[in-house]
Parts: C-alpha cells; sequence; structure tokens
C-alpha cells in the first residue's frame, strides 16, 4: 500500500479523498493555487505545495507543476479527483514516466473511453446501442449545421472530452447550431484543453441513468447498479438519486451486464461510469464513459456500504476487488443535492464572494456533507462554483426525500447566494415526489425562472406565525433594552397583521413558557422554540411537529425561508397597517438603456461597436465565469451609443457594458 498520495484536485473532492486516506493511515499532498492558499483541502493536507496563479490553464491544468509536487514531497500516486486532469491520459502518461501511479484507470483506456467519440464506436463495435450521430470531429459551424440537418433537429453539440456539462449546447436550428459550435468549442478546449466537438440526435423526454463500475488489474469487473440523474439544469446535475424509480431489477441487471462488458472491452481498471439515455419506452443508449470518480458517487456509497475511494486506491496498488457480483447489496434509497454558489433569482448567474456565515446541517447516520469550504471561505471566479454536497439515506426513498428537506432547510450560507431554495422547491415538488423525472423537468416546470414566493408550499400558516413569533421576540427584546424604568416599562402588544405580499393575516401572539400561542382565523398554532434574535435558523415545533426555519430581518420585515419558499414578511400594528396602504410607491431606476454584466466574470468578447442596430435576441458580448461561457442578447431594439467596457477586462455584478440610445 502507498505511505503517500498526492490529489491533483481542489474543493470538496480533494477534502474527500484525504478523509479515506487518513482513515487508511496514508498521507496526503496538496497542491494549490494562489487563489486556494487559504482553501480547506490545504489545511487538512499533511502537505501542501503552490504550483502557480488562479486561471486553471496555469495550476491545475500543469501537468509539469503537478507532477514537481511529486517529485518534491515524495508522492508515490496520485489521485485525480474529477474534472481537471482527471480524465487526461497524457497526465497519466507523464505520471508513469516519472514513477508515479495514477489512481484511475489505464492510458489506453483513459484515451479510448474518455473520447466520447473512440468510445460510442467502441460500444457500436461491442453491440450497445448508441444515440444516433455522427462519430467523426466537427471541423466547424457549417460542418455542424450539415451534419444536424441530416440527423434532423433538435441536435447536441458535445465536447469530445471531458465531462460536468463543460462544451454542450441544444440547438433547435440552423443559427443556434453554428452559435453552439461556437460556445461549444470554446468551453471545451477553455475546461479540457481540446475543442473537439461532435453532434448527435437529442433525444425527447430522456432519462439520465448512469451503471457505476469498478474494475481490478486482474481482470475483475463488477457494476454496484444504478444512478438516476436526470435533474439536470443546463446539462449539469442537480439532484442526483439511488436507486432509479423508473429501472426495475431486470432492467437493473441488463444494463449493469452491458456496462460490465463495455469495461471489459476497454480494459478497464478503477472506478468508471457508463452513462445511458433512456427514452419514454424505456429503451437506453449508451451516451459515454466517464473514467473517473463522479460527483455524485456517494449516493452509491450510503446504498452498498462501500468506499469507492478507498477500492480506486487498492485496485492502484495492485489488490484484486475485494468481492464478487453476487456479493453486491443494495441496502435503501439515497439522494444528493449539489449546493452552488449561484443565485436561482438571476436564472442561476454564479455568484461569486466570501462566506460570511456558514452553517451546514449536522451530519448524522442519515445525512452526510460532503464540502471544501468553511466559514470565511472565499468562492472564486476562477473555478466551479459547488459549495457542497448533501445527502442523505433512507429506507424508503420518501425517508431518504424527507431527510433532505430537513436537511436543506438547516443549510444556512451568507455572503453569496445559493441554490438552496430552488433545491428545497424540487424536493416538494408533485412530479417530483412521484418519480415522472427526465432531464427536461427543470425547463418543463420552470420554464419562466425560479420564484422561491411561488414554491409549493400549501397553507401559509407556518410562515405567518413564525415570522409573527420572531417579530414578538425582537420587540420584547428592544423594550428590555430601551432605558425605560424598571417597573413601568411599555408592554409589548399582542394583536398584530403579517403582510405576505398583499395578503394581510391579523393574529394575536401570546406569550407563556417557553413558547407561543398564534391565533389566525380563529385557529389557534402552537410555536415552541428557544430562539433568540440574532440567530438565522429558527428551530422549534409547530403544533408539536418538529420544523427549522431560516429567519433574517430586512428593512422592516424578515425574509422567512422553508421547503424552497423565501417570503418577505412585515409585521405591523393594525395602524401601521392603515399607513402602509397610504405609503407611496418609489419605482425602481430605469436601467433599460445599460447592458450590465449579470455577474463578476471575464468579458471575452463584444459583438457590437458604438453605432451599430441591434435586434432584440441579438449576441451583445459573451461573458466567461466559473468555467462557463454566458452570452448576453440584447432584450430589445436599439442603437449602441458607448461601448463603457473592452475585452478581456475583469467586470463587477452590475457593472455596465454598453449604452444604448
Amino acid at each position: 500500500m502507498f505511505d503517500k498520495i498526492l490529489i491533483a484536485n481542489r474543493g470538496e473532492i480533494a477534502c474527500r479523498v484525504m478523509r479515506t486516506a487518513r482513515r487508511m493511515n496514508i498521507r496526503t499532498v496538496a497542491v494549490y493555487s494562489e487563489a486556494d492558499k487559504d482553501a480547506l483541502h490545504v489545511q487538512l493536507a499533511d502537505e501542501a505545495v503552490l504550483i502557480g496563479p488562479p486561471p486553471s490553464s496555469e495550476s491545475y491544468l500543469a501537468i509539469d507543476r503537478i507532477i514537481g509536487a511529486c517529485v518534491k514531497t515524495g508522492a508515490e500516486a496520485v489521485h485525480p479527483g474529477y474534472g481537471f486532469l482527471a480524465e487526461n491520459p497524457a497526465f497519466a502518461a507523464a505520471l508513469a514516466d516519472h514513477g508515479i501511479v495514477f489512481i484511475g484507470p489505464t492510458v489506453h483506456a483513459l484515451t479510448t473511453m474518455g473520447d466520447k467519440l473512440a468510445s460510442k464506436k467502441l460500444a457500436l463495435e461491442a453491440g450497445v446501442e448508441t444515440v444516433p450521430g455522427s462519430t467523426d470531429v466537427i471541423g466547424d459551424g457549417e460542418h455542424a449545421v450539415r451534419v444536424a440537418q441530416a440527423i434532423g433537429y433538435p441536435v447536441m453539440l458535445k465536447a469530445a472530452a471531458g465531462g460536468g456539462g463543460k462544451g454542450m449546447r441544444i440547438a433547435w436550428s440552423d443559427m443556434e447550431c453554428r452559435e453552439g459550435y461556437e460556445r461549444a468549442t470554446s468551453e471545451a478546449r477553455s475546461s479540457f484543453g481540446d475543442g473537439r466537438v461532435f453532434v448527435e440526435k437529442y433525444i425527447h423526454e430522456p432519462r439520465h441513468i448512469e451503471i457505476q463500475v469498478l474494475a481490478d488489474k486482474q481482470g475483475g469487473v463488477v457494476h454496484l447498479g444504478e444512478r438516476e440523474c436526470s435533474l439536470q439544469r443546463r446539462h449539469q446535475k442537480v439532484i442526483e438519486e439511488c436507486p432509479s424509480p423508473l429501472v426495475d431489477e431486470a432492467m437493473r441487471r441488463a444494463m449493469g451486464e452491458k456496462a460490465v462488458a463495455l469495461a471489459r472491452a476497454a480494459g478497464y481498471e478503477s472506478a468508471g461510469t457508463v452513462e445511458f439515455m433512456v427514452d419514454a419506452d424505456r429503451n437506453y443508449y449508451f451516451l459515454e464513459m466517464n473514467t473517473r470518480l463522479q460527483v455524485e458517487h456517494p449516493v452509491t456509497e450510503l446504498v452498498t456500504g462501500l468506499d469507492l475511494v478507498e477500492i480506486m486506491i487498492r485496485v492502484a496498488a495492485g489488490e484484486p476487488l475485494p468481492f464478487r457480483q453476487d456479493d453486491v447489496e443494495m441496502s435503501g434509497w439515497a439522494l444528493e443535492a449539489r449546493v452552488y454558489a449561484e443565485d436561482p433569482l438571476r436564472d442561476f448567474l454564479p455568484s461569486a464572494g466570501r462566506l460570511v456565515r456558514y452553517l451546514p446541517p449536522a451530519e448524522s447516520e442519515s445525512v452526510r456533507v460532503d464540502t471544501g469550504v468553511h466559514e470565511g471561505s472565499e468562492v472564486s471566479l476562477y473555478y466551479d462554483p459547488l459549495i457542497a454536497k448533501v445527502v442523505t439515506h433512507g429506507a424508503t426513498r420518501a425517508e431518504a426525500i424527507e431527510h433532505m428537506r430537513k436537511a436543506l432547510d438547516e443549510f444556512y450560507i451568507k455572503g453569496v447566494s445559493p441554490n438552496i431554495s430552488f433545491l428545497s422547491a424540487l424536493l416538494v415538488h408533485p412530479r417530483f415526489v412521484e418519480g415522472r423525472l427526465s432531464t427536461g423537468f427543470i425547463a418543463e416546470e420552470y420554464p419562466f425562472g425560479f420564484h422561491p414566493e411561488e414554491a409549493a408550499q400549501g397553507d401559509p400558516a407556518l410562515l405567518v406565525a413564525v415570522a409573527a413569533v420572531v417579530h414578538r421576540l425582537h420587540a420584547e427584546q428592544a423594550a428590555r433594552t430601551s432605558g425605560q424604568t424598571r417597573g413601568l416599562e411599555t408592554g409589548v402588544a399582542d394583536d398584530w397583521v403579517v403582510l405576505l405580499g398583499d395578503a394581510e393575516f391579523p393574529v394575536r401572539v401570546q406569550a407563556g413558557g417557553y413558547g407561543h400561542r398564534v391565533i389566525l382565523d380563529g385557529e389557534a398554532f402552537e410555536v415552541l422554540s428557544d430562539w433568540q434574535p440574532g440567530r438565522p435558523l429558527f428551530r422549534g415545533t409547530f403544533n408539536g411537529e418538529p420544523v427549522c426555519l431560516q429567519v433574517e430581518p430586512d428593512g422592516i420585515g424578515y425574509r422567512v425561508s422553508h421547503r424552497g419558499r423565501r417570503v418577505l414578511a412585515k409585521v405591523l400594528t393594525r395602524r401601521a397597517v392603515e399607513f402602509n396602504r397610504l405609503a407611496p410607491h418609489k419605482p425602481p431606476s430605469d436601467l433599460s438603456p445599460f447592458l450590465l454584466s449579470p455577474m463578476p466574470g471575464l468579458l471575452l468578447r463584444l459583438s457590437v461597436k458604438v453605432g451599430d442596430e441591434v435586434r432584440a435576441g441579438e449576441e451583445l458580448a459573451v461573458i466567461e465565469a466559473m468555467k462557463m461561457e454566458n452570452v448576453l442578447r440584447a432584450s430589445r431594439d436599439g442603437k449602441v451609443k458607448c461601448v463603457l467596457a473592452q475585452p478581456v477586462a475583469g467586470l463587477a455584478a452590475n457593472q455596465p457594458i454598453l449604452e444604448f440610445e
């Protein structure tokens, strides 16, 4: 067994590998860029080596610098995690040249299966059905259009290398195909150093189901069942689960056998994932093979009880798999929710900044949190915005879902805008609860974006009652600290009106013991909690049922969040409500003459100049943020009056780029 390994990655996956290595009594080496000098993975490692400036091309993708760190520290092996160099055969070959073990597949397997085109050809030779499309690299935008026309729209343009949703675009027309080729090529080159793109048919109402495989150097290959990864946004997985609500035992066995056969044909070693696209008739097509550990691997670990990182390390050290296919058992159900620094209220734009407060849910037998940050960490513009993965396990799917709902209610982040409210809303959506999933779920159910005040919630009594109790406790605190003469203090009122938007809810709040009794529409609700002003989480019971809500003061009201719904609750006296009705409304400033940067990022390209006439929908600029390219388009017809930013300048959120006449 190895004495010391280097983790050629950052963030939560680096921390995840270190936890297993520590349990195996293996020393760890972290590598880090200048942007990550205070990162959690640097703090957790036994040793850490600076490998370059923030851009990944000069640090985490710099093969010579990582090998230099191995030589400097005496690391015997390298675990690549996922992303960056995890599927790069040149990296594995360079390590071998220096006598360093790559904890992953062979160079041959990386080359064959890590390339989507090569793996597609091998699958066809092995008799595995594939998605219709090209098996050759696309030369330019016009070539892409010709192939798309031959296949028939819609089509998917995909990077031949890498994964994680980078370098992928759906096209429904010739124009979208040309533009999609440019974006996919640019993203692929930036993310993987390989700009090759191919085209395949886009399947309607697809489900994304993948099979986890493990293989050793002695020829042993097994599968660990499937993962349902259909809940995606912009080709990025959002919530994954194991097993799939669609798959029965016969289908699991058939798909598993196909995956194992493909792994054998490729001479595969280590952990890998064979991905399938499943249509509405339950026909499944080979999509690609990820020659690395997947982001969603924890759901398989919780259901099988296996540590995939440990198995990868042992296989790399020459040990055989410690079990056979018949020994694999699946118990219960597991879900994973990816918590990203992205604002669901602004079309999920990346949100960079410092984690001023970071309170993850408590871990237990049913809740696991994989993270690479801590309070005070910086969410950088240079890397993927993943903050943490919340993973839950239950005896049934319903139980795992309920554990996840509670865990997300308890997850509090301040300083960046996380997607927690959106994740919570998905978990209470009737279609998700029923298991009626597809990769188009989010686009279909949220065609006009996500609005947390509209999330499925039902009776607003909980939000109203907690807001009233919170306000009462604030009022009591203010009364105690206002300098009033002891014994002559002004009492705190019992009668209030809670405003949720335009809706008014008269309430009566009566204090007693450790809780309060809230009367709403003639019905009494008991709210018990030891909450005190200043705490972001309101924990307690509501009519005897445990609850956890996030509560933040906001002007004269409170932002209250629970199960995906987030509302501004104003608690006023009846007299104040009358004045509130008379208050004038101040319209927001007119920013329509400006194109504003929706996020911090890098201005890659301006597509217009002063004097240009533009039409609604026309491309104006391209911004790169957190490894993704974002196209900004004109919202209306107009003429460019002034250019206020130039490529390749860094942009702040809401910074003006163009002004229109």
